[in-house]
């Protein structure tokens, strides 16, 4: 007999979905992580005396588009979300302006601040919330061929379809200014936007600014003590259910036999069998762990790209104090702080160079203004996010270019929040190559692939392994970032997954176990 029934390889947020599903079915589970704690990207410690740093995702947004705390009742094991109103404070460093959850506040506020503009973005909600909604259902589903027509029949009722698909197979950014005449506005938006990697004027990115009205469907939250809430409160549901999880365990080799996974091998010479094997780390690192003949073409032709961004998190002695300031809602949603959108463009010119971006548009969040418990009082816990930043560079390397990128990231900063430099107490810098050597990031892609139209939907991470299944070895399963829908804290792939795998193994359909 087995150790196990599903064998779990990675403890990301993804994979943990995966394996507290399948622990919900019934089946045994174990989950096997080389870190010293669970949560892969979504995991936080204390990383300074007093102050608790998340050491990858932080805004959850996406994951309250899907059932998964619901159904997985992570509320009962210690998972308290925490509101974050307003979701976005955007600023060019001279007039803020910001995101509610309420729409409707929000078209107001931006109306007296820059006429017409308000109107415009209710106009942008109206036109494009059908088409976020029905972009939100298809990452609750495995990927098919037909996505984009799907798309187009569930948010085109009424409109003009062809209309509608033209702007989607089109830039954002061109999107953004046909809709948006101020760039005041228009450049956060495309910043956010910018977030999922492509550039503004990628073609066939539209999606990623349609998708916009989401945030006000779902709204922005942050779990109690950091974002590793989430995934500490996915380990207890899978242990409530009997899994085990196995933490300073790094698979060496997942073990393959007569074509069918049969367990893995960890570094240290320890063997675990079991009837299925998920893996939920880089596709690259699933790769790696095959014997070579298991591996097609496909899997080692995927785009990682050249890195992408680099965080910067800071533990401060004061709270920030932005130069237009507005208490506290200043300090409570994501800072989308971009003085005009040629920023985002010249440091993207430089990453395509090789260099790190000189003076890049930020994401300041400083959630300990909702969550006390991240800092101490008076104090504040800081994370700046910048792009773009190549993992090879074209000069020297991330050992002798880091300090200088941490400058640059913090000098952009002071512009908005002139003096934080000189309250800062404790610091971790994250750059490329921290993020492939200490999470596993492939070349610092905190998306595993690049989120681009050819890498999407049934392409992801190529059309033979879309369905969450590694074509060529029985009883291989993919989640995780590499698979649909993509990076982000979503947790959509760990439970398409698990459909997967809980019908594969148990010839039980997801409506007998209680699930939608």
């Amino acid at each position: 007999m087995p150790d196990f029934d599903v064998i779990v390889m990675g403890a990301g947020h993804n994979a943990l979905v995966t394996a507290a599903y399948a622990a919900k079915a019934g089946l045994r589970v174990g989950v096997f992580e080389r870190r010293h704690i669970v949560g892969g990207a979504v995991s936080t410690e204390e990383l300074v005396p007093g102050y608790q740093f998340d050491y990858g995702g932080s805004a959850h947004i996406l994951i309250r588009m899907t059932p998964v705390v619901r159904e997985l009742e992570l509320n009962r094991h210690g998972l308290h979300y925490l509101e974050v109103d307003p979701m976005f404070h955007a600023s060019d460093g001279e007039t803020p302006w910001f995101i509610h959850r309420d729409p409707e506040r929000t078209a107001r506020e931006l109306e007296n601040l820059f006429p017409g503009q308000g109107e415009a973005y209710s106009h942008f909600l109206d036109e494009w919330t059908p088409f976020a909604r029905s972009v939100a259902d298809l990452f609750n589903s495995a990927p098919g061929p037909l996505d984009m027509g799907k798309m187009m029949v569930s948010s085109g009722k009424g409109r003009d379809w062809q209309a509608q698909l033209s702007r989607i197979l089109r830039p954002y950014g061109d999107v953004a200014a046909e809709y948006f005449t101020e760039e005041r506005v228009r450049a956060p938006l495309v910043w956010m936007a910018a977030q999922s990697g492509p550039p503004p004027t990628d073609p066939l990115s539209a999606p990623f600014l349609l998708w916009h009205p989401l945030y006000h469907e779902g709204g922005v939250a942050r779990p109690k003590g950091g974002s590793g809430g989430l995934t500490k409160a996915l380990r207890r549901a899978i242990e409530a259910e009997g899994g085990q999880v196995f933490v300073n365990a790094p698979v060496k080799r997942i073990l393959v036999k007569g074509g069918r996974a049969q367990g893995i091998e960890l570094e240290n010479g320890d063997i675990y069998t079991a009837n299925a094997v998920v893996s939920g780390t880089h596709i690259l690192t699933t790769a790696a762990a095959l014997p070579d003949e298991h591996v097609p073409a496909a899997a080692r032709q995927v785009r990682v790209g050249n890195g992408f961004g680099m965080v910067l998190r800071l533990a401060l002695s004061e709270k920030v104090k932005y130069r237009n300031h507005v208490e506290p809602d200043s300090r409570v949603g994501l800072g989308l702080l971009i003085k005009n959108q040629q920023q985002l463009m010249k440091g993207y010119g430089e990453y395509l160079a090789g260099e790190p971006t000189t003076d890049p548009p930020l994401i300041a969040m400083s959630f300990s203004a909702v969550d006390d418990s991240l800092a101490p009082p008076n104090g504040e816990a800081l994370w700046l996010w910048a792009q773009y930043y190549p993992y090879e560079l074209s000069s020297g390397s991330w050992a002798t270019r880091t300090a200088e990128a941490r400058e640059n990231i913090l000098n952009a900063f002071e512009h908005y929040a002139p003096g934080t430099r000189d309250t800062i107490v404790g610091e971790l810098v994250q750059t490329p190559q921290w993020l492939e050597t200490n999470l596993g990031l492939h070349r610092g892609n905190v998306m595993h692939l690049e989120m681009s139209f050819d890498q999407m939907f049934s392409f992801r991470p190529w059309m033979q392994a879309s369905q969450y299944r590694w074509p060529g070895v029985k009883g291989l399963y993919l989640t995780g970032a590499s698979t649909h829908p993509g990076g982000g804290i979503m947790g959509a792939s760990g439970r398409n997954a698990a459909r997967v795998v809980v019908k594969d193994l148990t010839q039980r359909k997801w409506q007998r176990l209680g699930l939608k």
